[in-house]
């Protein structure tokens, strides 16, 4: 079970109880208001970083390199979508664990990325060998 789901709905009721304990009902409107404005952040947050995603071929990045370079684990799904500017190819059947999505640029490299619960676990680059190398040994 994910104890955020538990956290932040108790934490915004503490935030009002303090708001209405130190100023009454304008503290709570106060609180009401901040605890609405972050979620109007981060919902346009969600919205930029989708809009952006729209205009670009599904699974594809700019420098499959650059991406695998970028990765640090424990980010979210979002924050991976918003470095790529695309939706990945998902891998992984619908509603299961891990959930896989691949990013492949024009080179044919790829950076496959495992979630668990919306968090990056890990992540493999894959390089194609290329075809001047094979032919000079």
């Amino acid at each position: 079970m994910n104890l955020r789901n538990i956290f932040v709905p108790l934490g915004a009721v503490g935030l009002v109880l303090v708001g209405y304990a130190s100023a009454g009902w304008p503290g709570v409107a106060a609180v009401v208001g901040g605890l609405v404005m972050w979620a109007l952040l981060h919902f346009t947050r969600l919205m930029n970083v989708l809009r952006k995603a729209s205009k670009r071929p599904i699974g594809y990045v700019g420098s499959a390199v650059m991406l695998n370079a970028r990765l640090k684990e424990g980010v979210n799904l979002m924050h991976v979508m918003a470095m790529t500017q695309a939706l990945g190819e998902r891998l992984s059947a619908e509603n299961a664990q891990p959930e896989v999505y691949r990013w492949t640029d024009g080179t044919q490299s790829h950076v496959t990325c495992e979630f668990v619960n919306g968090r990056l676990q890990k992540w493999t680059l894959v390089r194609p060998a290329a075809e001047d190398e094979a032919e000079d040994q």
